[in-house]
This record gives C-alpha cells, sequence and structure tokens, in this order.
C-alpha cells in the first residue's frame, strides 16, 4: 500500500517544529512578494467591471424611451427634447404692409391722413347732439357747424403740442401770455361753451339703453370710428394685444384700478397694434360683466381671438393675461402663431417647469409637444419667466451674457407695441380734465386718430423726414 506523499510530508512536520520555525522567514517573502501581483489583479479586475458597467449603461440608455412630463391638468404630455415636435411654417399673410391703397389714395397732406380717421360723418355726429343738447341747456346757444367743430378739435390737438395739458385754458387766450393762434380760431368762452355741452348721443334716449349697454353715450361714435382702423391700414407680420389705460377718475361704471400702470386709475381698452409702426389696427373698450350675467370665463382668450380676427400668417405676441395653451391652439387653427409669457399655475404646463430647486441661475429648461414649445428661463435666484410659442419649435438658446432663450428675446422685441402707443399718445395728448367717461374717451380718440395718421402719412411719404436732422 502507497502513502500520499503529502500526507507524509504533513506528519513530518509535526513531529519536527524546528523545520517549521526554520521554514517561516522564507514563506514570509514569498507572501511579500505575491502582494503587490494580488493588488494588480484587483485594479484590473475593477476596471474590467467599470467598462461592463458603461457598456451596459450604453446599452439601457439607447433602448429606453424619451421620457414624458404630463401636465398638472393630466391632460397634455410634454417631452424634455423636440423630438416629437413639428417644424412651423407660417403661411403667407397675403397681404402688403403699411397703409392699404384706399388709404394711399386719399392721402395728400397731413390734414387729409387725419380726416380718415375723424370723417365727415363722424364731425356731422358730434354737431348734431351737441346742439341738441346746447339748445336744451343754454339759452344764447349758437348751432356749431362743421367748420367750427374741426377748429374746436384742431385747438385740443394744439393744446397737446405745446403741451399744456395741465394749464388752465383761460391762460391760453390770455392777452399777454397765451398763444395768438387760440384767440384767433375763437373765443375762450365759445371754447369753455362746446367743451361743456359736447355729446356724443341723444341723452334723452339713454337710459333705457344704459340698463343693457354700459357704453351707450359713446358706442355710436366708437363703433364708427373703430370700424375704420383695420380699413386704412395693413399690420406686419408681427403684431401685440395689449391694454390701454385712459386716465379718468371721475365716476363710471366700468373704471379700473390697475397699480402697475402710472395713472392707476381709468378706463380699460383692448388694443391690438402692428409692432414695427405701433398703428392700433383694433381697439375694444372694456365695460365690465353685464348687468345680471356671470363673470366671463376665459376672458384673455376671447379678447384676442376678436382682435386677431382676419389675419392669418401672422405672430401674436401678448402677457400672461391671455395665453394659455387652449389659446395657442385656437391660434394655430387659425393660421396664426403665438409668443407670451404664461402664468405658473396653469395646469397645462408640466410641474417640471415651474420648480426652482437645484436649478442654477441663467439656466433654461425646454419643454415640447408636437406644436408648442415652453420655456422656463431662471435670470435670478428665486425668479423663474415662463413662456408659451407655437412660433419656436427648438431649444435655441442665444450666445450673450444672459443666455436667454430665442423666443424670450424675440418676445422682448414684440411685447412693447401698445407700450410705445401709450408712450407717445401721453406725450402729445389733448386729454383735459373732466369728470365725464364719455369726454374721456373722446380725447384718447382724437390722440390715438393723430398717431395713426402720422404713421399712414410717413409710409406713403417717407422723404418727409429726410432732411431733418433731428427726430
Amino acid at each position: 500500500m502507497t502513502r500520499n506523499p503529502l500526507h507524509l510530508k504533513k506528519r513530518h512536520l509535526l513531529q519536527s517544529p524546528q523545520r517549521m520555525t526554520a521554514s517561516l522567514p522564507v514563506m514570509r517573502i514569498t507572501i511579500q512578494c505575491l502582494i503587490p501581483l494580488l493588488q494588480q489583479m484587483r485594479m484590473i479586475q475593477r476596471q474590467q467591471s467599470r467598462l461592463m458597467a458603461e457598456k451596459v449603461g450604453e446599452v439601457a440608455e439607447a433602448e429606453e424611451p424619451v421620457a414624458e412630463w404630463m401636465s398638472r391638468s393630466g391632460k397634455i404630455k410634454w417631452f424634455p427634447t423636440a423630438e416629437e415636435t413639428l417644424h412651423y411654417n407660417p403661411v403667407p399673410t397675403g397681404i402688403t404692409p403699411g397703409p392699404t391703397l384706399y388709404a394711399v389714395a386719399r392721402i395728400s397732406t397731413l390734414r387729409s391722413a387725419f380726416d380718415l380717421f375723424v370723417t365727415e360723418e363722424i364731425i356731422q355726429l358730434l354737431c348734431t347732439h351737441t346742439n341738441l343738447h346746447g339748445r336744451r341747456k343754454c339759452e344764447d346757444w349758437r348751432d356749431v357747424d362743421e367748420v367750427e367743430m374741426r377748429a374746436y378739435i384742431g385747438i385740443l390737438i394744439l393744446a397737446g403740442i405745446y403741451p399744456s395739458r395741465h394749464e388752465a385754458t383761460h391762460g391760453l387766450w390770455a392777452d399777454k401770455t397765451g398763444r395768438a393762434i387760440f384767440r384767433a380760431t375763437m373765443p375762450h368762452y365759445r371754447y369753455s361753451q362746446i367743451s361743456a355741452n359736447i355729446r356724443f348721443d341723444d341723452k334723452l334716449t339713454l337710459p333705457g339703453r344704459f340698463r343693457n349697454d354700459k357704453l351707450a353715450a359713446f358706442r355710436i361714435l366708437w363703433e364708427k370710428w373703430v370700424a375704420r382702423l383695420p380699413l386704412l391700414f395693413n399690420p406686419g407680420v408681427d403684431v401685440c394685444v395689449d391694454e390701454q389705460l385712459v386716465a379718468f377718475k371721475g365716476r363710471c361704471g366700468f373704471r379700473q384700478y390697475m397699480p402697475n400702470k402710472p395713472t392707476k386709475y381709468g378706463i380699460k381698452i383692448w388694443v391690438t397694434c402692428d409692432v414695427a409702426t405701433s398703428y392700433a389696427w383694433k381697439m375694444e373698450i372694456y365695460t365690465g360683466k353685464s348687468p345680471g350675467s356671470s363673470r366671463e370665463v376665459n376672458q384673455g382668450m376671447r379678447v384676442v381671438l376678436q382682435l386677431t380676427e382676419g389675419l392669418q400668417g401672422h405672430t401674436v405676441t401678448c402677457d400672461n393675461f391671455f395665453t394659455s395653451f387652449s389659446l395657442a391652439e385656437e391660434l394655430l387653427r387659425r393660421k396664426l402663431a403665438l409668443v407670451g409669457t404664461i402664468r405658473r399655475n396653469k395646469p397645462e404646463l408640466p410641474p417640471q417647469l415651474v420648480q426652482l430647486r437645484q436649478r442654477k441661475i441663467l439656466s433654461s429648461l425646454f419643454a415640447f409637444t408636437k406644436t408648442t414649445m415652453a420655456v422656463s428661463y431662471m435670470p435670478k435666484r428665486g425668479k423663474n419667466v415662463l413662456l408659451l410659442s407655437t412660433k419656436h419649435r427648438e431649444p435655441a438658446v442665444s450666445d450673450g451674457e444672459k443666455k436667454k432663450p430665442a423666443a424670450i428675446l424675440d418676445y422682448n422685441r414684440c411685447k412693447g407695441g401698445v407700450d410705445n402707443l401709450d408712450k407717445v399718445v401721453g406725450t402729445y395728448s389733448c386729454q383735459r380734465k373732466t369728470s365725464r367717461w364719455p369726454l374721456a374717451l373722446f380725447y384718447n380718440l382724437l390722440d390715438v386718430s393723430a398717431y395713426n395718421a402720422f404713421v399712414l402719412w410717413k409710409a406713403v411719404h417717407p422723404e418727409w423726414e429726410s432732411t431733418k436732422t433731428y427726430q
């Protein structure tokens, strides 16, 4: 029977402790030589494991579908990339921007441009109702004719050009400190008499109509005038919808308080302006809810759709009072694009765009549907600018210092159409202090007419200011 050599060796070592003790230094040297080799093998294994994990992750990312962001209402799917978004192709507007052929054929002087807005029909209406009221109230009343009414309007405009809006009227007619042109046009007494008796409707028929129409005292004149605005001018590709506040602090059933406006109190008018020229293309006076009716739902959407009716291929810019996802969809159906800021509490937005945690300053976060883009831009800590656009379909960001998205730059370029109109009209306004809201609206009507006429005149005669060294 043969024995196992290893067994004999083990037995021999157990029987010889001196030999085992003598071999310990050799074993230590061997182990010390093996330690670096084992460490190197472990490092190689870790590197191989890391490479394998990265390859597995790449495969998983390639196979993983695009993430979806649901809106807070749960009805709209948003995507963080523009892969599913269709390219925007605007349709032709079908019109030539600028004065219409009807206006060009009738403009020969600045006066003729103004007469296109304050027409002979409007002057006759003013004379008719002013004379009716004057005969009832004044014993010495002398009827106003068309020439005198135009002279009265000219005095109002001239007083605003100086400007002398806050100057007492008797000072304008003063012998030494006044202006001779006012005294040459009509006596101060006659001017004051017309101002006190000017009317825009028959006062005796108003009580019955006021029950259903708060604007009855000014409605007929307003509708005749506002119908002329789109007839004389075609807006460019970019239009702006915003609100104008006509300063007024007297008694009025639809007076508004707007703390962000310089005048604070007044009558609100919705305006659609051409961005390039600030021409007032359509206007609508806000009179509040009708008696006995409930509060209007989706008012901003209704206003934009009504004030852009008749346009196609244009881009509508508006602020967060008007902007909504449903408005964007309806404008697309009408072949119009929308660019506008949107409120953060809108249920159609995904929560990812609203939250500010772990967001870097000057960062932009995009979300897309097939036809709409929403962007969240963080200009500073704690502030979030939200914008909705059907014109922009790519996550484009400018190379500037603030890294603003292209959609926000486009919005900033177009949003000031109505604000610029307010600025120009407010600088040279014929507005006078009055306690009658129809007269305050009439002053604003003259201001807008004068500015629109100036836009038409410059477009028809661009050489008018070519030799001037000032603006």
